[in-house]
């Protein structure tokens, strides 16, 4: 055999090598990647369109907060599509391997030995799943709501929900910031926006008011908000007056409440005061105790001052 024809041998050779290795090697990798990629985009696009929906059909009815079902099926649909997108990419892995020509029998005792390790590093990932997955099937809190969460060591968020998935939840408080907040470290959850909720306004009067004036003045508030065309909206029944809450040693606190539509309770609470104030700066009656009681202490050193001088 010449040294031409073992040259061509040879690149004949290389030449098939290659071709073999990119149609069995390379390129399967190479679809399986784009295949991945492509998977979670469409996955993505498709739970934004879902949750548009759900939030354009909310703009478009006459009903002033979001239902309960469209709270579910929010973060239904974020959980969902986080796990799918989970379940592309480990299956795009797995083939992978298997492109390689990897024997997965040869993975059986690595994979134990790392799925040991991370079972002891990783538990926290796990209780946070796991408590994501109870927090939405048992429906605590959904997208929009209002919620105060009590964390572990005492720690507290409040805000409204912009996400939940089955490992964080993200709350944006009053100031604008997001608070990511782990699942599995939610002790307890006050969801303050769920079905209907509760305004209550408490007014600090002097001892001296005529409580039976004040107590008519304040069922009058309430029946003119109730029949107010905006407030209505928001209120349930009518606010209902408490009388006196509590005694103290120079001022009287009454409490006037207000069932609402769920997360309107603040803004219904800022109407009351408001007309509260207005109704009783009418009535010639203060809300500021201090302007109408004087300590004796400071009355005794204020004329032992004038005496002086």
């Amino acid at each position: 055999m010449t040294s031409s024809t073992l040259a061509l041998s040879f690149t004949s050779f290389d030449t098939t090598g290659w071709r073999l290795l990119m149609f069995e090697r390379v390129l399967p990798i190479a679809l399986w990647s784009i295949a991945a990629v492509l998977a979670n985009r469409f996955v993505n696009w498709a739970s934004a369109r879902v949750t548009r929906r759900i939030d354009a059909e909310f703009k478009n009815s006459d009903s002033l907060v979001r239902s309960e079902s469209a709270k579910h099926q929010h973060a239904v649909i974020q959980v969902i599509s986080w796990v799918a997108i989970a379940a592309i990419y480990l299956f795009a892995g797995y083939q992978i391997i298997v492109a390689l020509g990897v024997p997965i029998t040869a993975l059986v005792a690595p994979a134990t030995v790392i799925g040991a390790a991370l079972g002891f590093g990783a538990q926290r990932v796990v209780q946070d799943l796991l408590a994501g997955f109870f927090l939405i099937t048992e429906r605590q809190y959904g997208f929009g709501d209002v919620v105060a969460l009590t964390l572990t060591g005492g720690s507290t968020a409040e805000g409204t929900v912009e996400d939940v998935t089955l490992r964080v939840t993200k709350l944006r408080n009053t100031d604008g910031e997001v608070i990511t907040v782990p699942n599995g470290q939610v002790v307890k959850a006050t969801n303050l926006s769920k079905d209907w909720a509760r305004a209550v306004v408490d007014i600090p009067l002097p001892t001296t008011v005529d409580i039976g004036k004040v107590n008519a003045l304040l069922h009058t508030v309430g029946e003119r908000a109730y029949q107010d065309p905006y407030m209505s909206t928001l209120l349930l029944d009518e606010p209902s007056v408490m009388g006196v809450e509590s005694i103290d040693l120079d001022q009287v606190n009454m409490r006037m409440v207000a069932r609402t539509l769920p997360g309107k309770q603040f803004e219904v609470g800022r109407n009351l005061r408001e007309r509260i104030v207005r109704s009783l700066a009418t009535a010639g009656i203060s809300v500021d105790p201090r302007t109408d009681t004087v300590d004796p202490r400071t009355e005794t050193a204020q004329s032992d001052d004038k005496a002086a001088t």
